[in-house]
């Protein structure tokens, strides 16, 4: 029988990985780091690191973002945490997963400390990742669309003035469907938009008119107990 030492409780490490999604080209992506280091050198990765022994976790994830891809004052939420022993070939390490919704096209992000490079990867084109963060990113990407069906996170991935056909991608990429573009708008329709007297420009195709969340909207409906977000 194995006995466990109470010094043994404190042997442990924590680390924090950021799994920050994107959207474009109808496409929702993920941002990876290629790790410099070992274990598992040149393989891509989420973002993340091991935590200070004085340091807390909002701070530490954020720290850690900025540190591996340049990325600052994105706003983090808490997901799962994985703590399976053999996850990590050096020791114990028990790793708690952050997400973040972004505007691709309002950040710079760039490869630094012992991350040799940073890219935005389409979710259904991810390879094989360093420790298990393909379980991680699956995980956390459950939780995405979980969200999208309750919440108007959508409008966090897209761009603040869109088109009806690419908030239509957005959800056919996340759930793997192609959707009626009739039966789709119906569906938005209880959404509050603002209609915009303007169009896409340099496109190839007929442009499309532009819409925006109006969130004051949003809020004074769900002041109503009648009201709910629902996709």
């Amino acid at each position: 029988m194995y006995k466990i030492a109470f010094d043994d409780f404190f042997n442990y490490s924590f680390s924090l990985d950021s799994v920050i999604f994107g959207f474009r080209n109808g496409e929702i992506n993920v941002l990876l780091i290629k790790r410099a280091l070992e274990p598992f050198k040149n393989m891509w990765a989420i973002p993340g690191d091991l935590v200070y022994p004085d340091e807390d976790l909002s701070n530490a994830a954020e720290r850690i973002l900025f540190e591996l891809t340049k990325l600052n004052n994105v706003e983090l939420h808490q997901a799962q945490t994985f703590g399976h022993p053999k996850r990590h070939p050096q020791g114990r390490v028990i790793t708690s997963a952050y997400f973040a919704l972004v505007r691709i096209e309002e950040f710079h992000v760039e490869a630094s400390s012992w991350a040799e490079e940073v890219k935005w990867v389409p979710v259904h084109e991810v390879p094989e990742l360093a420790f298990d963060h393909n379980l991680i990113l699956n995980s956390t990407f459950e939780l995405l669309k979980k969200k999208l069906t309750y919440e108007p996170i959508c409008f966090d991935l897209l761009p603040k003035r869109f088109t009806l056909n690419e908030m239509q991608q957005l959800f056919e990429y996340a759930f793997g469907v192609e959707m009626d573009k009739a039966n789709f708008r119906k569906k938005i329709r209880p959404i509050p938009l603002i209609s915009h007297d303007e169009k896409q420009m340099n496109v190839k195709h007929r442009p499309a008119k532009l819409f925006s969340f109006n969130s004051e909207s949003y809020e004074e409906l769900t002041a109503k107990e009648s009201y709910q977000f629902k996709m």
